[in-house]
């Protein structure tokens, strides 16, 4: 039931559930479960600038109640994203310290990051 009490036009009941498509896509190292419209961060892609297409390559596909993990098939299937923004993560503090011996060293970091945005998710040929 809605917190309204009724059942308006934006309410739907628990059979009514969607069917949600996503991926699990590599990039830059790590995983990263997607679907579209999502907007993810991942490490900077330093050959493409804002607006321009990527292809993720995919681990497994779920499609509603349809999961593919074949690599034969999945090697034909690229997630395609669009490059929204480039910019940098959070500061980490590296702080090093020696008890009694006067060796204090500090440094900082911060990653470079690209947030892209899913646009599709091609269906797995069955």
């Amino acid at each position: 039931m809605c917190l309204s009490g009724g059942w308006p036009a934006g309410c739907r009941s628990s059979s009514e559930s969607e069917i949600r498509v996503y991926a699990i896509v590599r990039s830059g190292g790590r995983q990263h479960k997607v679907a579209v419209g999502d907007i993810v961060e991942v490490d900077k892609i330093s050959t493409g600038k804002v607006g321009d297409t990527v292809e993720l390559s995919t681990l497994l596909v779920v499609d509603g109640d349809a999961v593919t993990s074949d690599p034969w098939v999945l090697a034909g299937i690229k997630v395609q994203a669009e490059i929204v923004d480039h910019h940098k993560g959070q500061k980490i503090d590296i702080l090093r310290y020696k008890n009694k011996t006067g060796y204090r060293r500090r440094q900082g970091h911060r990653q470079q990051y690209t947030a892209i945005k899913v646009t599709e998710i091609p269906a797995a040929a069955k």
